[in-house]
């Protein structure tokens, strides 16, 4: 068997253990068990989402059947804001999508009573966040269900694929059936479902990895914090906020410039960048709300300003291990010239 097989059952099994979940049903990728959790759950409506995050967390959205609702995000976590949700909610509220950002754990607690206050499911999009932890808590755990991805520029990684994290045993088992067609065994499908299956070769890259995530997350936070004491002593560069005793996963490190104090736009700092060949991304712009695909959806009276002035001014730096210290060093010494060269200072 090359498909869903053995291997797909023990990382699964693995991948339970290591969230203190009581069920890991592995998929073919993040946004297919993204659109799969939302049928398998029956959610039609409007589904409240940010608009600060990567394109598949709104196309799961439309592939489900759903509508998303984009909402705004919180000026300092920079994950979905609690208030935005509120302004959002409206009879035809059928669930609320929300993300971790970069692997930083949204703020679970208030969402959980939101879902709760409006009897609707709470999905996480954690495609960032293995690893990731509330207190002594794994993100996987938290909300109805919680989607991680496996693809090639993640903590941890099958080559590609997806994971969805439940306490809810139901809907893992309607989640396994759908990630085969909805087909059982006997070709009777109880619903239309996907080919959403995990390979045997995805599960055992996935199965080796897991192991690796702490370490990983551990080398990546020290290099962090080498950025955060560089790059802290420049105006105009601002972080992401991590509420006190949260675990961030790292999977990106991304940083806001703003102009007037950095001395220069953050596309600028790109280009200049890209010439000492440090490879950076705009993540995430254009916002959801701005993309052609979602131009024509009907708007809210709900505020996306904190949306749009971080994704015209953030821009992720390399993080990952293999870096080093001298990396990361060289990288932030060179951005430290381009801002002295803007703004006529020397170093001190």
């Amino acid at each position: 068997m090359i498909t869903n097989s053995n291997t797909v059952r023990e990382f699964e099994r693995r991948a339970a253990s290591y969230l203190n979940v009581e069920e890991a049903v592995a998929m073919s990728s993040c946004t297919l068990g993204l659109i799969l959790t939302m049928k398998a759950l029956g959610i039609e409506g409007e589904v409240i989402v940010p608009s600060f995050t990567f394109s598949a967390t709104g196309h799961a959205v439309y592939w489900a059947g759903a509508r998303p609702v984009f909402v705004d995000i919180d000026e300092n976590t920079w994950n979905i804001s609690v208030e935005s949700i509120k302004d959002a909610i409206s009879p035809d509220t059928g669930a609320i999508l929300a993300v971790h950002i970069f692997g930083n754990p949204a703020d679970v607690e208030a969402l959980e009573k939101i879902a709760r206050d409006i009897n609707v499911p709470l999905i996480f999009d954690a495609a960032h966040a293995f690893g990731a932890s509330v207190g002594a808590k794994r993100v996987g755990g938290f909300g109805t269900a919680e989607v991680f991805s496996l693809s090639p520029t993640k903590l941890l990684t099958g080559g590609e694929g997806g994971l969805v994290a439940t306490n809810d045993a139901s809907l893992a088992q309607r989640l396994r059936l759908l990630r085969n067609y909805g087909d059982s065994g006997n070709y009777d499908c109880f619903m239309p479902g996907l080919n959403a299956r995990m390979n045997e070769l995805s599960a055992a890259i996935a199965v080796e990895g897991l192991s690796l995530v702490d370490s990983e997350i551990a080398a990546r936070e020290s290099l962090a914090e080498i950025y955060r004491s560089k790059l802290g002593r420049i105006p105009g560069i601002h972080f992401q906020h991590v509420a006190k005793g949260n675990q961030h996963s790292f999977k990106d490190f991304t940083i806001a410039v703003e102009p007037g104090e950095f001395g220069l736009s953050r596309d600028e700092l790109y280009e200049l960048l890209l010439k000492e060949n440090i490879n950076t991304k705009k993540y995430f712009y254009p916002p959801l709300h701005w993309q052609t695909a979602y131009r024509d959806l009907p708007k809210r009276s709900t505020s996306l300003e904190k949306t749009e002035w971080l994704s015209t001014h953030v821009l992720t730096i390399p993080l990952y291990s293999r870096l080093k210290r001298e990396g990361i060093n060289r990288i932030a010494d060179v951005i430290t010239e381009i801002h002295e060269n803007a703004t006529g200072k020397e170093r001190s």
